[in-house]
């Protein structure tokens, strides 16, 4: 089971990592101070969760991109032996 976190978390989140994908990582303590300098949040666990939330995101998104790199990798190594 994952962790239940709050709509308005996630929809913060999402919109942050819409308008400045460079901004983050999976890295939290990174994604902590970028979240400080662009919203104004209320409190500092509110920050946190949020930047928790964004660290969890990217690490999903860039295993996804290894898998699909590691794929293509594959194919291109299946295409060449064809030949």
């Amino acid at each position: 089971m994952g962790k239940v976190r709050p709509e308005h978390v996630k929809r913060v989140a999402r919109e942050l990592i819409e308008r400045y994908p460079d901004w983050f990582s999976p890295d939290f303590q990174t994604n902590k101070e970028a979240v400080a300098s662009l919203a104004e949040v209320e409190s500092p666990k509110l920050r946190n969760r949020i930047a928790g939330y964004i660290s969890s995101l990217m690490a999903t998104a860039s295993k996804e991109d290894e898998e699909e790199a590691e794929e293509s990798f594959e194919d291109t190594e299946e295409d060449t032996e064809s030949e």
